[in-house]
């Protein structure tokens, strides 16, 4: 098959995601299979043009803000003309409406919806922007019964709260590569460390984490936080750390490559996850291949990637309380952490890039046949 891609940003974008490796593991396999595929997205400083990696074609243009402008006049423009047998969108906040557009077979790829928390992110103007389009998005997709492929179920949920046919909403969960992300490398901090892994932003909501920090630090006076990930919230946590007396307990490492956020998460004691929402919660199952248990909010995505109780622990967001005393229990209980680790490292392994790219492939083969048969 030729298959082209729409997304706002690739892999090698330093403001890249869970959304960006979730495509770029996925097709890179489907490329590897013998498959042709494109991926249009914007650029960004001392990018490239066109480049391939791992077999995907990358085309960048334009800048991050207005890219969704730039897609169906590239569409018009170029890629009708090129003979795609099948179009996949890969939906991540605003929109780039090509059910009104394309012509070829169309797969929508969505992580989770923003909805009502994009407001936590940006100001109110550009987020009652983001929230109606988001909606006139979904709402078209619906109308033309477009099928997805999202990433857990509470987005699957999502979807069919808002009357889309559940034959049309597939599940496909985040992965993990085995062969980078595993436990032993290194040996656990001999002082209490814990972790986030993630981008810095304000849906992440990593306040509540510093706030939790400096109450545990009244009883554990030498705990340290290791903040890895980069995002253009770092400045105000870096402030509000030291506001809170903290900073010295906390380090931020900025963006790191696979091979040292890894080395981190063997090190670390566990890992807390205080977002808001997520699609699927892609950072756990990796510290959970390298034998690192999280603890988390019990919000959608999270609650999918996390079993309370088996292989971590959820707590209700925004109850900094409720953080504090599960941090705490935490880091005085370690024969919970490697019973919790134990069962976690087992569920992490029933995640596999591979299986995920073969059931990806059936599903846009189908989409396929099933277009030109009907």
């Amino acid at each position: 098959m030729k298959i082209l891609i729409f997304n706002w940003q690739d892999i090698k974008n330093p403001l890249a995601g869970g959304a960006e490796v979730h495509l770029h593991e996925i097709f890179s396999r489907i490329a590897k299979m013998g498959h042709e595929v494109t991926l249009y997205c914007s650029s960004f400083p001392g990018a490239l043009k066109e480049e391939s990696i791992n077999g995907i074609r990358v085309i960048r243009e334009g800048g991050r803000y207005f890219f969704n402008f730039m897609v169906p006049l590239k569409y018009f423009a170029r890629f009708r003309h090129e003979r795609y047998d099948l179009v996949i969108d890969d939906m991540n906040k605003i929109p780039f409406f090509t059910a009104l557009y394309v012509h070829e077979p169309l797969y929508i790829i969505t992580h989770h919806l923003f909805g009502k928390s994009i407001f936590l992110e940006v100001p109110w103007p550009l987020a009652l922007y983001v929230y109606v389009t988001e909606k006139m998005g979904f709402a078209l997709c619906r109308m033309r019964k477009i099928p997805f492929i999202v990433g857990s179920p509470s987005t699957k949920q999502e979807l069919l709260e808002m009357n889309f046919l559940s034959s049309k909403v597939d599940i496909i969960n985040y992965c993990v590569d085995h062969e980078i992300h595993h436990p032993g490398d290194v040996s656990r901090s001999p002082g209490p460390l814990i972790g986030y892994f993630g981008r810095l932003k304000k849906y992440k909501a990593i306040e509540q984490l510093l706030q939790a920090l400096a109450q545990v630090r009244s009883e554990v006076p030498d705990i340290r936080l290791v903040i890895v990930g980069e995002g253009d919230n770092r400045k105000m946590l870096e402030a509000l750390a030291r506001d809170l007396g903290i900073a010295d307990a906390v380090r931020f490492t900025g963006f790191v490559d696979e091979r040292e956020k890894v080395r981190l998460l063997q090190e670390v004691w566990f890992v807390v996850n205080t977002s808001s929402k997520e699609g699927w919660g892609l950072t756990v199952i990796e510290a959970n291949a390298c034998g690192t248990i999280v603890l988390a909010s019990n919000v959608p995505g999270l609650r999918d990637a996390v079993r309370n109780g088996e292989t971590g622990i959820l707590y209700e967001f925004g109850n900094i309380e409720e953080l504090t005393e599960k941090i705490l229990l935490l880091l005085r209980n370690s024969s919970m952490r490697k019973s919790l680790a134990r069962t976690a490292y087992a569920w992490a392994k029933t995640f596999d890039w591979e299986k995920a790219a073969q059931r990806t492939l059936e599903l846009l083969q189908r989409r396929v046949t099933s277009t030109f048969t009907t």
